[in-house]
């Protein structure tokens, strides 16, 4: 009666599928790159790979002030029981 319903992800194989789609993804994406017309307001905007690279910079931004702001914001692990 304790049956687990079985994911497409709990398989290790599948996991590995979806992390290399991944980076193909993002590899032809950048190889596209100098193909693309681009019109920005400025210009760095249309160096070669530019939002990918303010992607990645934003997402460890993100998480490093995530890191700090738990450290303000944490409670006492009892604090609801007190």
């Amino acid at each position: 009666m304790n049956e687990t319903k079985a994911y497409w992800l709990d398989r290790k194989e599948n996991v590995t599928k979806v992390y290399w789609a991944v980076w193909i993804v993002c590899g032809l994406l950048l190889l596209i790159d100098p193909l693309i017309q681009k019109h920005e307001a400025f210009g760095f905007a249309e160096w070669f790979g530019f939002y990918g690279f303010f992607g990645f910079v934003a997402c460890i931004g993100l998480v490093l002030t995530a890191k700090a702001l738990r450290r303000v914001l944490k409670r006492p692990e009892d604090y609801y029981e007190r």
